[in-house]
């Protein structure tokens, strides 16, 4: 008996402790950054945020936007010859020389393993003719990406009073270029060689900084796929960094650090999210959706236009839904596949996305009735029915037409027989 009671009393201890275990594990971690965001990077959704808004100099992970530019201008095989201006630049440089020659991928090897300025600058005037122009066409970029909270006053992040972004903007920038496999080469890179150039008659080793990559590092976190630090006395820490697990990719943006903490907060954020949320998809390319009206006497077969994701929260059994953002097609023209609608993704009473829809038949508004025949979406066993019926109708109306000419014929000889 006594044993039995041990027994039920350490089943329930175990029970509870895992409870208690995922109960801790569903829970943020404790970040000391300042500005702070967690985002799954196909869906864009935010899965953790700290003053994602508020406006931090970045430092250097300014040079995530620089390697963008760059790999979205250049070819990585591109020679670049060296201007007066870079070799001068203060802070952290891999010392190129005026007038050197060096392949644009050469550059980003500095850039984002070094995190080197004289890199950084070299690329700008390459690509835009000067600092300042680069700056522009940095600020006009984050523009496109949806940065609303952003001005880049520099390429490398040295400090300027001016030069300001956020923990959602940078999140967005991280976002395009992790789209590029070249970037996820460089940036897991654990070390580099420039080969001699023109000026350099020895290959010059580059170290990557990131600890995330670095397999002997006590940091080391075997799914990063790049990342990009950042330091200055006005900016304290920053750290940005991507990781993908499965088919999921979480992006870790963390601003204006004082503990300089950055490197086990960022494992603590990428475990949480990897632990508590998933990626699923909604709907695939070709999925039928059902029907939506047009009219009172027309409706028309629609489908998903392309693949849609959500990001599940896994420790919820709600499932996503979606509302369509009513539209007047009644005076449309369109054919099979053009996308018609747009929908909401709605998951646990908030907006995650947006479902595009596609027509499944071919509609005029000159002609409705032909394309409501064609709504039906008449199977081949279907067809068969109509044109029995259709034979049936034909042979039926042949029949009486045959009965009636000959009562008319015998009444006619009765007329006939009278008179």
């Amino acid at each position: 008996m006594r044993k039995t009671v041990i027994f039920i009393l350490t089943f329930i201890l175990s029970i509870s402790l895992i409870i208690s275990s995922a109960k801790a594990n569903s829970i943020p971690p404790s970040v000391s950054a300042d500005g702070v965001i967690l985002m799954d990077a196909t869906t864009g959704n935010i899965l953790y945020s700290k003053n994602k808004d508020v406006k931090y100099p970045p430092a250097s992970t300014t040079k995530i936007m620089t390697a963008l530019l760059a790999l979205e201008n250049c070819k990585l095989d591109e020679v670049v010859k060296v201007g007066k201006k870079p070799p001068l630049v203060d802070g952290s440089k891999i010392y190129i020389f005026e007038n050197e020659k060096l392949t644009v991928k050469d550059l980003l090897y500095g850039l984002l393993l070094q995190s080197a300025n004289d890199c950084a600058e070299a690329l700008a005037e390459h690509i835009s003719g000067s600092k300042e122009n680069f700056a522009e066409l940095m600020n006009k970029r984050a523009k496109e990406l949806g940065c609303k909270n952003t001005t880049f006053k520099n390429a490398h992040g040295l400090y300027d009073d001016n030069h300001r972004t956020t923990a959602y903007d940078l999140a967005l920038i991280l976002k395009e270029l992790i789209k590029h496999p070249e970037y996820k080469e460089i940036s897991t890179t654990s070390i580099y060689y420039i080969p001699p150039t023109n000026q350099t008659g020895a290959k010059r080793p580059i170290w990557n900084k990131n600890k995330l990559v670095q397999k002997n590092s006590d940091s080391y976190y075997p799914e990063c796929i790049g990342g990009k630090t950042g330091y200055t006395v006005q900016s304290k820490h920053s750290y940005v960094a991507a990781a993908s697990r499965s088919n999921q990719t979480l992006i870790a943006i963390l601003l204006h650090d004082t503990k300089h903490t950055y490197w086990s907060d960022v494992i603590n954020l990428f475990n949480y999210g990897f632990n508590n949320f998933s990626l699923e998809t909604f709907h695939s390319k070709g999925d039928s959706l059902g029907t939506y009206s047009i009219n009172k006497n027309t409706e028309i077969p629609i489908v998903s236009a392309e693949t849609s994701f959500y990001v599940k929260d896994k420790n919820s059994d709600e499932e996503p839904q979606f509302k369509i953002n009513d539209q007047s097609l009644i005076k449309g023209d369109f054919k099979k596949g053009d996308i018609i609608l747009d929908a909401s993704i709605l998951y646990k009473n908030k907006n995650v996305g947006t479902l595009k829809i596609a027509s499944n038949v071919d509609y005029s508004s000159n002609n409705n009735l032909l394309a409501s025949f064609k709504n039906t979406q008449i199977t081949s066993s279907g067809l068969l029915k109509i044109a029995s019926c259709v034979a049936i109708g034909a042979l039926v109306v042949a029949f009486i037409s045959v009965r009636l000419k000959k009562r008319f014929k015998k009444k006619r000889k009765k007329f006939k027989h009278i008179h």
